[in-house]
């Protein structure tokens, strides 16, 4: 019987590691979140199925919080994106300006963001939304930079400011090929 569970353990330690999932984190506001859309309707789902359906073994974490600002993003950013974590989209901003926080501070917060997460060794795509534009701190961090504008109406939540899930299924499909170009650039770096 010794022998036995000698070559089954044998067995299994030779066999190789199963790859986990390549993980992704959004990190964000309520257009993170998925205000008025159910969770399965936000973008990091949407952006999970896409890329599933690619091909591409990815788990996308939504870290979007209703209402949040750069500064209380920064503030828990060490809880939001974990150690195992390979590519964190960050979509914030536009709260900041709503509570007139200064653009330059909330230029400030982002480029800190995108620079903590490049410390940890982690790919950055940094994310507009609307009349927002980070192109300003994509350049200054060397990041790539997706923003995204759509026409109110029919890709909008009742509110008329955040996506619906049609809309959020548009913003996917424009940014999927700049996350698979991350995907590819981490996964060379292995």
């Amino acid at each position: 019987m010794r022998r036995i569970l000698v070559v089954l353990a044998s067995l299994f330690f030779s066999l190789p590691a199963l790859a986990a999932p390549l993980k992704i984190v959004a990190l964000g506001d309520s257009a993170t979140a998925g205000w008025l859309v159910a969770r399965k309707d936000a973008y990091p789902a949407e952006l999970e199925r896409q890329l599933r359906a690619k091909g591409h073994d990815v788990t996308v974490k939504n870290a979007g919080v209703s209402g949040d600002t750069t500064q209380g993003a920064l503030k828990r950013l060490a809880l939001a994106v974990d150690p195992a974590t390979r590519i964190v989209l960050v979509e914030l901003g536009t709260n900041d300006l709503r509570l007139h926080v200064p653009a330059a501070k909330m230029r400030t917060n982002l480029t800190e963001i995108v620079r903590t997460l490049q410390k940890r060794h982690i790919a950055v795509l940094l994310i507009g939304l609307g009349s927002l534009d980070l192109s300003g701190v994509a350049h200054a961090t060397h990041v790539p930079y997706a923003r995204f504008k759509l026409p109110p109406g029919q890709y909008r939540a009742r509110d008329g400011a955040h996506f619906n899930a049609e809309g959020y299924r548009i913003v996917v499909a424009r940014m999927v090929t700049q996350v698979e170009a991350l995907i590819a650039a981490v996964k060379a770096r292995q």
